[in-house]
């Protein structure tokens, strides 16, 4: 068996390879001589610099396994590995306390005015009455998102005496007590911390997370710490409260633009302390992952199951075809439960009621759990990890078999338990691919878990649908389908419209207010 390492990793993991196989290390190996030779190698390790798109998977004719000797796998193209069946590894955990570690080097630096002291004493100055800062002891820590990472650092946060808050929708209230941090929404973290700290993935939703409109909802004095994703925060409105005084100072490690550009106004405020996304520099955590990664391509290499794999587990070919529409049945109902519920999902139940035959169900309860945990992290949740990642943020999973169905031959229901009660979703295939939802909780519906849905609640009367349809129509909003169900005349009712195009947040928040509509939510299946 031959492995190529096209990038620099360290010794450690080269060993463990060379003890298994023939390995030729090249790193900085240029692209045209990577397509030329890829065909002759069984493995495949890089980090982030080779670029392991279509073309080379194509041309890796033998390869069984890549490796990426660190946390994201931007640059490998998963999707393609997936069709060839090649197996895409990784190292989730290896750079977790280097990235904790930083955040807490972030932390003191910023209470104690290091780097600036540091800069000070350097020019022949001796000025310490100008550096006097502040104890992290006694104060209040923020931490938003409660991931591996934000949980070492609410771990180290304790020992330094810090009351810690936490704001992570995705984790259970009573998980986060667990971890010793005192769950709030993002408001109260936002007025009663001292420090605050983003451990968040970036997604859709938290994308400028700190804006001008959160950050003034900060305390006086608030110091900001950001080893996570740049876009975290708008880097204009944290200058502007920095510069206002309301913010002591910013610690980051990351920016939205890598290099930041030399017009960043946070570059030249004295009271930031800035690092160029050394959240992974350390020896230990690159060793980490070589080792990590090196053992996982030899046990891939010798018929044996990763400990951390990207993509799909092999299903038989024989039941691809079959199963594939009942995957993304799953996975688009875990979505729509995410987007639904009202407070952390703690449980979620499967049932598959008919017969199945011999499909894979544990793989479509997964599948569920996949499409559940995916707004909760800007990392890929599939089919291996999701179980891994559920059992991180205290999400348990369990399925069952119920022979009998009542309307339709073969139906999954799956209904997700949080603190505030229970949710259900009952959906089936028609045909080869035809994906409908069938029942929300006690109400019949005709859900295609597609595009962009508009979904309300609101009481049975008329003119409702209509002022709606009208609401959207004069933001030039098309309704491409509509269904309604109620549980009887006059009653509770919900609709759901199926539309071409986003709704502009004036529309939603007009529809939202309308006199009779309970709730409304907008829910994108991606």
């Amino acid at each position: 068996m031959r492995v190529l390492v096209s990038d620099s990793v360290s010794e450690e993991g080269l060993a463990i390879l060379r003890r298994a196989a023939e390995v030729d290390y090249r790193p900085n190996l240029p692209r045209e001589t990577l397509l030329q030779i890829i065909g002759d190698y069984d493995a495949l390790m890089v980090r982030s610099q080779t670029r392991v798109d279509a073309q080379v998977i194509e041309a890796g004719t033998r390869l069984k396994v890549i490796g990426r000797a660190g946390v994201g796998v931007d640059n490998i193209d998963v999707d393609a590995a997936t069709r060839r069946g090649i197996v895409v590894v990784n190292s989730p955990e290896g750079n977790t306390i280097a990235a904790a570690e930083l955040t807490f080097a972030h932390l003191l630096a910023l209470a104690r005015l290091i780097p600036q002291a540091d800069r000070s004493l350097r020019a022949g100055e001796w000025k310490r009455n100008q550096f006097v800062g502040v104890e992290l002891s006694r104060k209040t820590l923020g931490v938003v998102g409660m991931g591996k990472i934000g949980r070492e650092v609410a771990r180290r946060a304790r020992a330094f005496g810090m009351r810690i808050l936490a704001y992570d929708p995705f984790v259970p209230e009573t998980h986060l007590r667990q971890l010793g941090a005192e769950p709030v929404p993002l408001e109260t973290l936002l007025r009663e911390s001292d420090f605050i700290t983003l451990h968040a993935p970036l997604t859709p939703e938290t994308r400028h997370l700190l804006n001008r409109e959160t950050l003034a909802l900060t305390k006086p004095g608030v110091r900001i710490v950001n080893c996570a994703r740049g876009e975290l925060i708008d880097a204009d409105a944290l200058a502007e409260l920095i510069e206002s005084g309301h913010g002591a100072g910013a610690a980051l490690d990351v920016f939205p633009t890598e290099p930041p550009p030399p017009d960043l106004k946070l570059l030249h405020q004295p009271q930031n302390v800035l690092t160029p996304h050394l959240g992974a520099s350390t020896a230990e955590a690159q060793v980490k992952v070589a080792v990590d990664v090196a053992e996982q391509i030899v046990a891939v290499l010798h018929g044996g199951a990763p400990r951390s794999p990207v993509n799909l587990p092999p299903i038989p070919a024989e039941l691809m075809s079959r199963v594939e529409p009942y995957l993304k049945l799953a996975e688009r109902m875990g979505a729509l439960h995410s987007q639904l519920a009202d407070a952390p999902i703690e449980r979620v139940h499967a049932v598959f009621s008919g017969d199945w035959g011999d499909l894979p169900l544990d793989i479509i309860a997964r599948a569920a759990l996949a499409g559940l945990l995916q707004r909760s992290t800007d990392a890929s949740v599939n089919l291996v990890n999701a179980p891994l990642i559920a059992q991180q943020r205290g999400v348990q999973l369990e399925w069952s078999v119920r022979p009998e169905t009542e309307l339709y031959p073969d139906t999954l229901t799956l209904t997700a338990h949080t603190p505030r009660g229970a949710q259900q979703l009952t959906g089936t295939v028609f045909g080869r691919s035809d994906l409908r939802i069938t029942h929300l909780n006690d109400l019949f519906v005709d859900i295609r878990p597609e595009g962009i849905l508009l979904m309300t609640e609101h009481q049975d009367r008329p003119g409702i649908i209509g002022r709606v349809g009208t609401a959207l129509g004069n933001y030039q909003v098309n309704i491409a389908g509509m269904h309604v169900g109620r549980t009887a005349m006059g009653g509770r009712a919900v609709m759901i419209l199926q539309v071409d195009n986003p709704i502009p947040p004036e529309a939603f928040e007009q529809i939202r207010q309308m006199e009779g509509v309970d709730s409304a939510r907008v829910v994108r299946f991606e």
